[in-house]
């Protein structure tokens, strides 16, 4: 399912095997519905309801007229995951689906500051609540800079972009703050914009994504019936991680991917968000307490 928003092409992650592990159900929380391409992918296969969840209002708004369609079949919500509980929901889930980190449509809009590519305050905050990305870079010691990068952003590099942010702070822009990386590091033609880790991580530890991730996991399997499933499409190590070892350890799940599946060949051609995509899902136990 392909959604057009602002002339770009806004395609859902690995929609088939979505489909494959939630098609069919009564109904399924989508907890990160963004754009809404999931949600109409499976609604169009034959789930009965969807209740879409996002803490970012516009992401709730645009969806609420790429669903319009749907009816009274989606229900919105406005909150952050880790928020969501029976009462949200209102009945048994057959199904609960994550598809973590930031959206293409947020990445398109420049005001948010997430993109590398496009001039813009330095903000990143998901739902507009608590410090942002700036806050971040000009308050925080040079050593907890370098620790961010390292830890949320995998980045190698992390000490001399650490450096480099506190010697040309105050930095309130994302061209200053990629003025600052490749000052740094360089750039070599071709290859990964140097920014994109650096940016990752301050956007994971802006949205405390990990821990919102790390609450809200056991609150879905809450909103499970019997039988029901729990699908999460991740694309860090640390979110990866931290879904294999809560479906591991949760004594009501039966895990049904003993290895994450990944997008084919195809679609990672076709869709470059799909490239680092790995998904996971359990099931809640018939006699789970």
């Amino acid at each position: 399912m392909t959604s057009q928003i602002g002339g770009e092409a806004h395609r859902p992650v690995m929609v088939a095997e979505v489909i494959d592990l939630l098609g069919g159900r009564d109904v399924v929380v989508d907890m990160t519905l963004g754009a809404g391409g999931h949600a109409a992918a499976l609604l169009e296969a034959g789930v009965g309801r969807v209740v879409g969840i996002d803490r970012d209002p516009a992401a709730i708004a645009l969806a609420r007229v790429r669903l319009g369609a749907f009816g009274d079949r989606v229900r919105t919500v406005t909150a952050r995951f880790s928020e969501v509980d029976e009462d949200t929901v209102g009945e048994a889930a057959g199904g609960v689906l994550f598809d973590l980190g930031v959206s293409s449509m947020q990445l398109d809009e420049a005001v948010r500051g997430f993109s590398y590519r496009q001039d813009a305050p330095l903000d990143m905050r998901m739902g507009g609540e608590g410090p942002t990305a700036a806050d971040l870079v000009n308050g925080l010691p040079e050593r907890e800079i370098a620790d961010l990068l390292y830890h949320f952003g995998d980045e190698r590099r992390s000490r001399p972009i650490a450096a480099a942010i506190v010697r040309r702070r105050p930095i309130t822009t994302t061209d200053e703050l990629v003025g600052a990386v490749v000052s740094a590091v360089g750039k070599r033609p071709g290859g990964p914009h140097p920014a994109r880790r650096t940016f990752q991580a301050l956007r994971i530890a802006v949205n405390r994504e990990l821990e919102e991730l790390a609450a809200s996991l056991p609150r879905a399997v809450d909103l499970l019936g019997p039988g029901g499933r729990v699908v999460v499409i991740s694309y860090h190590s640390l979110e990866d991680g931290l879904v294999k070892r809560a479906f591991r350890d949760d004594p009501r799940l039966q895990v049904l991917t003993k290895k994450p599946l990944v997008p084919d060949a195809d679609e990672r051609a076709g869709n470059p968000r799909s490239r680092s995509a790995k998904l996971r899902a359990a099931q809640r136990l018939e006699d789970a307490a």
